[in-house]
């Protein structure tokens, strides 16, 4: 399948754009070896007034610049110095909009994604997380500031959900985040195992 073009990713509803990711093939390519895994859960971050985005409030630092970048851009960044959470840049330049990708099913590639996950069976435990589902597509830091029309990550289409088979709820970790923490930004299709855990 072709690759999914810069210009989707640069829509304007991030909220449209978490809920359309849903079904598609995010796809990775490193030292050689392609995996390719359906997302599964996704959280949507409006940069420009969403206390619980990293680029709140205009708030701009050397790890959130890559936020204010054109849709169809990659940003990873370390969570609690453990775990490489993958996000993907969206609407115009200096929008600061992204959209989390918390969990995938693995399609194709499965043995390296075991392998990487130092796992001997396909579960669900291989990528419904947002740590997990890194560690299982290769991706690091590397990744971070790359085009998603790139050779090294990229994303195609592959499955669609209807509005009507997509959950809706609040996100996952932003108690911080005051009223915020309560918006239904996190979104996932009914009844698929490969969801992460609260």
């Amino acid at each position: 399948m072709p690759k999914i073009p810069l210009s989707y990713y640069q829509q304007t509803d991030v909220l449209f754009l978490a809920k359309n990711l849903l079904g598609k093939l995010l796809v990775t390519q490193v030292e050689g070896k392609l995996c390719g895994a359906m997302i599964t859960e996704t959280e949507a971050y409006r940069g420009r007034d969403d206390k619980a985005s990293h680029a709140y409030n205009g708030r701009r630092t050397a790890r959130t610049e890559i936020m204010y970048a054109l849709g169809g851009k990659s940003y990873v960044y370390l969570c609690y110095g453990i775990h490489r959470l993958f996000n993907i840049v969206t609407n115009a330049e200096d929008v600061a909009d992204a959209v989390l990708v918390r969990a995938v099913q693995p399609v194709f590639g499965v043995e390296e994604m075991l392998k990487r996950r130092k796992q001997n069976a396909l579960t669900k435990a291989v990528s419904s997380g947002p740590g997990t589902l890194t560690q299982a597509l290769g991706i690091g830091k590397t990744h971070n500031h790359l085009s998603l029309t790139g050779n090294h990550i990229w994303l195609e289409e592959f499955q669609s959900f209807a509005e009507k088979d997509i959950v809706a709820s609040p996100r996952i970790g932003i108690d911080y985040a005051e009223e915020d923490a309560a918006l239904p930004w996190r979104f996932y299709p009914k009844n698929n195992p490969y969801i992460s855990k609260k």
